[in-house]
């Protein structure tokens, strides 16, 4: 699912974006980057943060990655990370996914790619 809100994007202080993390790259162009999966398919990203029973830390934030048709057209599948943060709050997980590298998301990417793949 691509953020639809600006709930949804990782705060981020225009002034200063940096399009090379994806918060900064959501920032400076108000859509998710695009990527080019190893398997062929077009992707773009989403993060997402769920509550859990971890009163430690109760928010975990992965990234999703909608699978487009080859056309552009719509969505056909997906790929998800495993939880990549546990945070105190949903900001602060939102804020730790962006702060990821656009190449650490297109690793981030294939791997999961590779994992739904299967052995």
């Amino acid at each position: 699912m691509l953020p639809t809100s600006d709930h949804d994007h990782p705060p981020a202080d225009s002034a200063r974006a940096d399009d090379s993390t994806l918060g900064g790259y959501f920032e400076v162009h108000d859509r998710p980057p695009a990527y080019g999966g190893p398997d062929g398919h077009p992707y773009s990203v989403s993060l997402e943060v769920e509550r859990t029973a971890n009163l430690r830390a109760p928010h975990a934030g992965y990234l999703v990655f909608p699978r487009w048709a080859q056309t552009g057209v719509g969505i056909v599948g997906h790929v998800e990370t495993p939880t990549l943060v546990e945070c105190a709050s949903h900001e602060e997980a939102l804020r730790r996914l962006g702060e990821l590298t656009l190449l650490e998301v297109q690793t981030l990417l294939v791997d999961a790619i590779g994992r739904a793949a299967g052995p």
